[in-house]
């Protein structure tokens, strides 16, 4: 199958070797994304507002897919702080509809440009 490279500008530009997004078939690999405002390339100030922006540019690159966020079937979410679970965990559900999809919560050090949250996913669409 070949891979398909999918881009939106609704989403931060990749800062380094990487794709927004690759297709292969009827599944789609999403870069993880950081709070960077796609305008202004970036993060942006406080927790909550970065938890947003990350799922708003994971929803811009699944809309760039021709999916969404209701086609994830694997999320990964990264904080420097695991005190912020709770927060991630009740803003996701304003992002994504039930069922959710399956997920991990890793505790990092550190993440790109300072940012405490970072989330990537892995969305199946329908053939």
């Amino acid at each position: 199958m070949p891979k398909i490279v999918l881009s939106t500008p609704h989403a931060p530009a990749a800062i380094g070797t990487y794709s927004q997004a690759v297709r292969c078939g009827a599944t789609v690999y999403l870069s993880g994304q950081i709070g960077l405002d796609p305008a202004t390339m970036q993060v942006v100030d406080g927790v909550e507002a970065q938890i947003r922006r990350v799922f708003q540019n994971l929803r811009a690159v699944a809309e760039a897919s021709g999916g969404s966020l209701a086609d994830a079937v694997k999320v990964t979410i990264y904080l420097t702080d695991l005190a912020h679970f709770a927060q991630v965990n009740e803003i996701m559900a304003q992002y994504f509809p039930q069922p959710f999809p399956s997920r991990a919560a890793i505790g990092v050090a550190s993440l790109p440009r300072g940012a405490l949250v970072e989330a990537d996913a892995i969305l199946v669409l329908a053939d």
